[in-house]
């Protein structure tokens, strides 16, 4: 401990105005601390999940009896459409977002994220995305072709009005929040550790957010990329899924449900973490089968990506493919089960203790259970068939999410609520609250079952009176609204404990992870200097943990220089590497946010010259944003305490702003596979091809793209090895070499796609080489961008042969730009020359 900050009282008082957000009047909006964000999500999620429950209760009102008239069929298709859409992308995918970005730092014995403003730009993208959702349905003007979007049904021709694109626009707005976390928890869980937290010694929650945000970076550009054809469709009149034009509906289905089916396991495997993290605690015993459940989860992910057809067998594919597929589709049950099996080892090994949290895990064991029996029976290919598009299918879902994902997730509310509020459950509302959501659930939902058997079809807004579904129909609507008073009840309870609850102690459950090492409510800080962490659970190990890092024992201890500071740590082992410094409170991600929607609603408006100037805005806002990180000098390794000294992570080689690049150009690249595979697809299977004309780009356009673009990445590369010989002359030659050649291979996809593509309107053929060319040319002026900054930033001495991560980071986007946009200039030439299958 250093001298002057013997006392947790003298830290605390410190660290908290620090890292607390502004005290002034519009403060609030600046925040960046994690903990403030993470709430943020938290809350807005249940906001949105109480709308999304309101509108399933106005489907159950309408469903109650036959030939019912509570609402037509216009007001029935956007109620049905909004429930699916707040419940899939505005309630489950930001709320697992809120609680890891709450939770994760926490855990890692960290202060804050690796990038704690694109996390609240992500907030204000998913605040402001899910507004416009909502704005729409107040105005009538609501999605209503369904939450998955099916063309032709959501195309011009069957869905004229803005109510499409305002799913298309809306969605595409907060999947950018979705990829924004991705990245951040990809980083953070790599680098953002405390001292000696090896990949071995992370709790499981942490492995499974890592595991998930790597599904997320990879299965969301699926769906932004679909969103984006559709929308160009709509707008344009390009037809990528017009058939009379060359264009195939089922290419859609492929690209939704190339996202659709691993959500359900991005849904899931946060949920499973939370229970993998509370029910060892309960059952008074370490998690049995830690190494096992890390390889089954991985496995999970890795299988959940060769299942999306599972959703399209009614769709006329080949037999081996519906083998294939229904093959996979009952092999992911293996690492599920490796999970629910450690889970009951653990609790057969320990003395489980039935406290609340208990309770809602042991009802997600039932529902989630059940609803995986049925997710069995849905596999095979014959009764798939039999009951696609029911209501059968309908349950399935509602137990898998519901169960799989909601209760665990209860669960976290009330296991982690005294780190948030201070305060203990008293359990007086809460066993009856969860009583009455369970038998409500199967009330709702196991009749379903029955009913999708009958015969009785999805999106239906009313039947006949001769069916023979009115009361069953109407039992599950009696179960929906019992369902709705507990959820009720829970927000009670809430409500009522953060007022008159008792105060917790200091780990009132007795756990052993380092979240509970913290101050209880939990400061803007988490902890006042950093422990070393010899063991997966070290509270148990060493209950006197958290006190001795209040008290300054750790890592880190006491402020200085007035910065935010954190450990980094390599990536396997665990062991510090570098001192990372955190940017404090800012309008700029706000401001960005609000650049970002202008751009959206613009464009939803048909006000294109306006959304050009919010695009732009945006771009120049970021710019600002970059701007403000570095250092002009070469800084001094930092003692850190304990004897350690640190440098500071801008003079490493590998900081978190670099592999931050690596990330976004992984899930860049899943966006670029599926532009090709959509391309391949039409191309081999769709009808309608050959095109009535095709490019003929000669040889002279292709070499002087493919020159520029190679002339591009060496010129970047150059610039990094002279700067690290220090020739500081050289280095501001080659980045200006690098922006000319970027802006050389833009003019060329310009050319290309102003004089060599066919008519974008004619056929799907010009639609998509249009679309693969405006790929490139987006690439190649941010390549170019990124090199002007870097040389700009070396001529105001952000850049020495120490921080070199301003040259080494748009190194890596002219790589993956060359690579790429080369595919890309192959693909278009060949293709013609191949000809049609």
């Amino acid at each position: 401990m250093k001298e002057g900050h013997e006392t947790a009282l003298e830290l605390h008082r410190e660290l908290e105005p620090l890292w607390s957000p502004p005290p002034t009047r519009f403060g609030f909006l600046a925040a960046v601390n994690h903990s403030v964000i993470g709430l943020r999500f938290i809350i807005t999620a249940f906001v949105f999940f109480f709308i999304g429950g309101v509108l399933a209760m106005l489907i159950r009102a309408q469903l109650a009896g036959p030939e019912t008239h509570f609402l037509d069929a216009a007001a029935y298709g956007q109620v049905f459409t909004m429930h699916g859409s707040i419940m899939m992308f505005l309630f489950a995918i930001p709320l697992i977002e809120g609680v890891a970005l709450y939770l994760v730092p926490k855990m890692l014995g960290a202060r804050d994220l690796a990038f704690p403003r694109l996390s609240a730009f992500g907030y204000w993208c998913y605040l402001f995305g899910g507004m416009i959702m909502i704005l729409a349905l107040v105005a009538g003007v609501a999605p209503d072709s369904g939450w998955f979007m099916y063309t032709p049904l959501a195309s011009r021709p069957f869905s004229p009005g803005i109510n499409s694109d305002v799913w298309l626009l809306g969605i595409t707005f907060v999947e950018i929040s979705a990829v924004c976390a991705a990245i951040e928890f990809m980083v953070t869980v790599l680098k953002v550790r405390t001292a000696g937290m090896s990949l071995g010694k992370m709790p499981l929650f942490c492995w499974y957010m890592w595991v998930t945000a790597a599904m997320m970076l990879v299965g969301f550009p699926p769906l932004i990329l679909g969103s984006i054809l559709l929308e160009l469709e709509r707008a344009f009149g390009l037809p990528f899924f017009d058939p009379t034009r060359g264009g195939d509906p089922l290419l859609w289905q492929h690209l939704f449900w190339l996202f659709g089916h691993p959500e359900v396991y991005i849904i899931f495997l946060p949920a499973a973490g939370l229970v993998s993290t509370i029910l060892p605690v309960f059952a008074g015993r370490p998690i049995a089968g830690y190494t096992w459940i890390v390889a089954a989860l991985i496995a999970q992910a890795f299988i959940s990506f060769g299942l999306w057809v599972h959703h399209m067998f009614a769709t006329g594919i080949p037999h081996l493919s519906l083998a294939f597929f229904s093959a996979a589709s009952l092999l992911v049950v293996i690492p599920t089960a490796v999970q629910i099996f450690s889970w009951l080892v653990t609790l057969l090994k320990g003395r489980p203790r039935l406290e609340l949290p208990m309770l809602w895990i042991l009802g997600f064991f039932f529902i989630f259970v059940a609803g995986g029996l049925t997710g069995v029976m849905v596999a095979v290919v014959p009764f798939n068939w039999q009951v696609h598009d029911t209501h059968f299918v309908v349950a399935h879902l509602h137990y898998v999410l519901v169960g799989g994902f909601l209760f665990p997730f209860m669960a976290g509310v009330y296991y982690w609520l005294p780190q948030v509020t201070g305060r203990r459950s008293d359990q007086g509302l809460g066993k009856p609250a969860f009583w009455l959501v369970f038998i409500g659930f199967n009330l709702t939902f196991l009749l379903m079952h029955l009913t999708g058997l009958l015969g009785m079809p999805r999106r239906v807004y009313t039947y006949a009176p001769d069916v023979g579904w009115g009361w069953l129909n109407l039992i599950s609507s009696v179960g929906g609204f019992i369902m709705a008073v507990g959820f009720a009840m829970v927000l009670l309870d809430l409500l009522v404990q953060r007022r008159f609850a008792p105060h917790a102690k200091h780990n009132p459950w007795r756990a052993g992870t380092l979240e509970w090492a913290m101050a209880t409510p939990v400061p803007s800080y988490n902890i006042a200097s950093l422990p070393e962490v010899r063991s997966r659970e070290p509270l148990r190990d060493d209950p006197s943990l958290g006190a001795a890092m209040a008290a300054g024992a750790g890592y880190l201890a006491g402020r200085r220089n007035d910065w935010r500071e954190t450990l980094g740590v390599e990536e396997v082992t665990g062991r510090p590497e570098q001192l990372i410094l955190l940017p404090g409170p800012t309008y700029l991600p706000l401001a960005t946010a609000i650049a970002t929607g202008g751009f959206f609603v613009s464009f939803l408006f048909s006000a294109y010259w306006a959304a050009g100037l919010f695009a732009a805005a945006t771009v120049m806002l970021a710019l600002c944003w970059l701007w403000q990180t570095g250092m002009r000098t070469d800084p001094a390794p930092v003692d850190v305490g304990n004897g350690l000294s640190l440098p500071v992570h801008f003079a490493t080689h590998r900081s978190i702003g670099w592999w931050g690049m690596v990330f976004a150009l992984v899930t860049n690249g899943s966006f670029f596979l599926h532009m090709v595979f959509g391309y391949l697809f039409l191309w081999v299977v769709t009808p309608g091809w050959p095109p009535p004309r095709m490019i003929e780009p000669g040889v002279v356009l292709p070499f002087i793209t493919v020159l520029a673009l190679g002339s591009g990445a060496w010129a970047s590369r150059k610039a990094v090895t002279g700067n690290r010989r220090g020739a500081t002359a050289a280095v501001g030659l080659w980045l200006a070499a690098a922006t000319l050649s970027g802006l050389a291979a833009l003019v060329c996809f310009v050319v290309l796609l102003v004089f060599q593509v066919p008519p974008v309107q004619e056929h799907a053929y010009g639609a998509v080489v249009a679309a693969l060319a405006g790929y490139g040319a987006l690439h190649c002026f941010l390549a170019s961008v990124g090199s002007g900054f870097a040389l700009l930033r070396q001529n105001r001495g952000y850049v020495s042969a120490v921080r070199s991560q301003d040259l080494r980071i748009p190194d890596l986007l002219w790589r993956y730009t060359a690579a790429t946009a080369i595919a890309l200039v192959l693909l278009i030439c060949t293709m013609p020359l191949v000809g049609v299958p």
